[in-house]
């Protein structure tokens, strides 16, 4: 199936440029990160102290290449940019980081830039080793980064008005959503990955956005608010807010370190459900999360990308310059409740 660019998702990478990271020991000495036929294992690499990132911004898909955005702040706009491998460097201390190569080439195929998307944080001038790398699960790993995730012991509002745990879940189970009514679970899937930088989950302690729980998700999920005034200047009433973009480091924090049980939920059509009391999102399968999706579901993707495509609630969404102040929440809050 073959979508225009205005259909694909569009993402903001906050990437550094590979010359940022060069190996400082090992057989590459000097050499700036590159892509997998050219780096070696046991290379040991530093992040300059001058290192900061930019935006690379994708016009997404299914599969690598992905193309330069218009607006990106990096790149050639229409430029290829070839998702080639995740790679992992290991810290003097033993902590791992997962890095995933990207390689922007011209109309000839020639590389023009690589870029380096960590998925933990990196210190300036910390050594990491390079101890692996794998073509195979990058693109599996860009795609865990924008799912939308509940964290293990999250209440899902069932079809019966029952609370039931997301990891007690089962496909066949009717949720309640706000659109269709019961709905069946068609797929859940469950990741554990390292609490640290993509993949910190974000925490809403409860009542801050009316929630009868703490909250915790991952960052790029996106909460429904109905708001009874438009307190936040939206200029609509139904809003989808992303809950990274209301850390305000008090009632909403990034949880970092340790490990987290992911799971998603995943319906004929992307839903509003309710979680924890308050509205949600579920899975939305496009051309850039249906790769975290089994093999077994392959041949329903070509049905599931238009139906998401058509409930995707993408007009809903709140840029994060207006949710870019410290009482967002708050406001947010009051205007769904007066």
């Amino acid at each position: 199936m073959s979508l225009s660019a205005s259909q694909r998702p569009i993402q903001s990478l906050s990437v550094y440029r590979a010359e940022m990271l060069r190996v400082i020991n090992g057989a590459n000495l000097g050499d700036a990160l590159s892509f997998a036929d050219e780096v070696i294992e046991d290379d040991v690499y530093r992040l300059s102290p001058l290192a900061a990132t930019s935006q690379l911004t994708v016009i997404a898909s299914a599969q690598s290449p992905f193309e330069v955005a218009a607006d990106s702040e990096l790149g050639a706009p229409g430029a290829q940019v070839h998702l080639d491998s995740c790679l992992t460097l290991m810290s003097g201390d033993g902590q791992t980081t997962e890095i995933l190569v990207l390689v922007e080439v011209d109309d000839q195929g020639d590389v023009t830039q690589v870029y380096a998307l960590p998925l933990a944080p990196m210190l300036p001038q910390s050594d990491h080793v390079l101890v692996g790398v794998n073509r195979e699960t990058a693109m599996q790993r860009f795609a865990q980064v924008a799912c939308v995730s509940f964290t293990a012991g999250t209440l899902i509002t069932m079809a019966s008005g029952a609370q039931e745990p997301v990891e007690n879940l089962k496909v066949g189970d009717r949720v309640l959503t706000r659109d269709d009514g019961p709905q069946e679970i068609r797929w859940i899937g469950h990741q554990t990955v390292r609490a640290v930088g993509a993949f910190a989950p974000i925490a809403i302690r409860e009542g801050t956005l009316n929630n009868t729980r703490d909250l915790v998700v991952s960052p790029d999920f996106r909460l429904f608010i109905y708001q009874r005034r438009d307190r936040l200047g939206a200029g609509r009433a139904e809003l989808l807010v992303r809950a990274r973009h209301l850390v305000n480091g008090d009632t909403i924090k990034r949880l970092s370190g340790g490990f987290v049980d992911y799971y998603q939920m995943l319906f004929d059509n992307h839903q509003i459900i309710y979680a924890e009391g308050i509205a949600a999102e579920s899975l939305l399968v496009d051309t850039r999360t249906s790769g975290v999706l089994p093999e077994e579901l392959n041949d329903r993707l070509t049905q599931l990308i238009p139906g998401h495509r058509k409930t995707s609630h993408r007009e809903l969404e709140v840029q994060e310059a207006l949710l870019a102040r410290p009482d967002a929440a708050e406001i947010l809050r009051k205007s769904s409740t007066n």
